[in-house]
Order: structure tokens, then sequence, then C-alpha cells
């Protein structure tokens, strides 16, 4: 069975350009992390509490993060944690994890599994096929071994970065598949931009221009943009670059090539089938 871990809480926002940033100020990698870091830990709790099972619970999922607070949850029956600047619920019993807002998902603490998953990729892989295939920025090698499809903008530090290394992410035998999502909103310089690359004669040599900060050619003309940032929106982006695998399935913000590689491959590894205890 294909599962998702929760392998770091909040992992998407901190690699990730938010979808309408309230400074003029560009994300840039590593920013957010830093913040986080300097955030002290809360307090062990009483062991046995409803406290300390959520605290033990955020742990199993990530051993390594710092929660800054535990207590009281306006939701009856959890409890309610702030985790580097994101609030999530614990059940009082430690079993499932809810993190709420645009995106939100419940866990399975145990299993370590992404109970909404399932239902999101599904809607998301429909929605994805509404976007004709001429009408993404596809950069892939001869023969891929996987593709994944990456919700970008222009102006987004983190969609440079990737981008940066697409060369490598095709070494890594992945194809990327790019749908155009100006996170500052339509009408503004980011989806203007966006609407010049996709009217561009040579989509792909715009993009790379616009993303590297070199002056491109103002254009206008019939396009999908406005139709792949609706879609986009309904798929749960909150951020870009927003990877998706071919089902559907998120696999976070930026994600470093080799680490994308091995995110995929251990994804399309087959079930192992359990042995069948022989009769007495």
């Amino acid at each position: 069975m294909k599962r998702i871990l929760f392998a770091a809480l909040g992992a998407i926002s901190l690699s990730a350009c938010a979808q309408a940033p309230s400074s003029g100020s560009l994300a840039k990698p590593g920013a957010a992390a830093a913040t986080a870091s300097t955030t002290a830990a809360a307090p062990a709790p009483q062991a046995g509490t409803p406290d300390a099972r959520a605290l033990a619970a955020i742990r199993v999922l990530n051993p390594q993060v710092k929660v800054d607070r535990v207590g009281a949850a306006p939701l009856p029956g959890f409890r309610e944690a702030l985790v580097g600047g994101q609030v999530v619920y614990v059940s009082d019993d430690g079993k499932y994890l809810f993190l709420p807002g645009a995106g939100g998902a419940l866990f399975d603490v145990g299993a370590k599994k992404n109970l909404s998953e399932g239902a999101l990729a599904t809607m998301r892989q429909q929605l994805l096929k509404t976007i004709p295939a001429s009408e993404r920025i596809v950069f892939a090698p001869p023969n891929p071994k996987h593709t994944v499809t990456i919700f970008t903008d222009v102006e987004c530090g983190y969609c440079r970065k990737l981008h940066s290394e697409i060369g490598e992410y095709n070494r890594q035998g992945i194809a990327v598949e790019y749908l155009a999502f100006p996170r500052m909103g339509i009408g503004s310089e980011d989806h203007r931009k966006m609407v010049s690359i996709w009217c561009a004669s040579d989509r792909k040599k715009a993009l790379t221009d616009a993303k590297a900060e070199r002056t491109i050619a103002s254009r206008d003309c019939k396009n999908t943009v406005n139709m792949q940032y609706d879609v986009g929106q309904r798929a749960g982006l909150t951020g870009t670059p927003m990877i998706l695998a071919a089902d559907g399935t998120q696999l976070g913000g930026y994600v470093p090539p080799a680490a994308l590689r091995a995110r995929l491959d251990e994804m399309a590894a087959p079930t192992p089938v359990a042995p069948v205890a022989a009769g007495g």
C-alpha cells in the first residue's frame, strides 16, 4: 500500500512561496526554516495526560520538530499544538493528528498515513486531465522513469531554485511538466509575465529566461494561464511550487532532485505480499 509519510510538520510551507505574501519581498529558501529553528520547545507535560500523548504523536511523525505549545483545543476530544508557527490538533488518545487550513489533512499517527490524501489525489488527477498536454511546458529526458506535474510561477524563490536544477531532475530520470500558477493573482505583474511565457514561440526558453530574471518580450494571445490558475486553486494549492505525482499525490514544494527520485521510486515499488502461513 502506498503511504504518504508526514515527514515534517509544515514542510510544504517551508519549501514553497506563499500564494499571496503580505510584503513585496520574495521568500528565500531557508528563511522560514531559520526563523522556526530559533523557537524554544515547550516544556514536557506530565506523563499519561492528553498533552503528553499529543506531544508523543507529533514526535512519532517527526522526532526533530520543536513544539512551542500544547494545550486545550476548541475542538472536543482534541488537544491544540503550535508547531513551527502552525496550529495542529491531536486527538486526546494520540491516535490522530489534524492539520487545518487550505490543503488540510487528517493523519493516522500509528500508521503514519495521510487519511485525506487518497480522495484529494484522485480529485487532483481528474483536474489535471482537463489541461491539454500541449498547454504544459515540458522538460524531459529521452526515456523518463517518472513524470511529475509542477505548478510554478516566475517570482517565487523556490520555483527559481527548482528550475535552476532542472537538468539534474532530468538526469534523475524525472520529466517535469510545468503548469502556470501566478501566485500574486490574475492581473498581477506575475500573471502578465506568465501569459507572455505561454504566448512565446519558445515557451521553454521564455520560462527559463523569466526565472533567471532576464527580460522577456511582453506578449498576449489566447492562452490557458487563467484556466491553469483555477485548476491549481481547486487542487488545493497554497504555495508554489507544488509537485504532483502522476496519481495526483502531492509531494511537497521544493524537493531536491535525488530526494524526489527516491520518493517516486518508493511510490512505484510493488507492495510486498505477506507470506501465507502453512496449514496444520
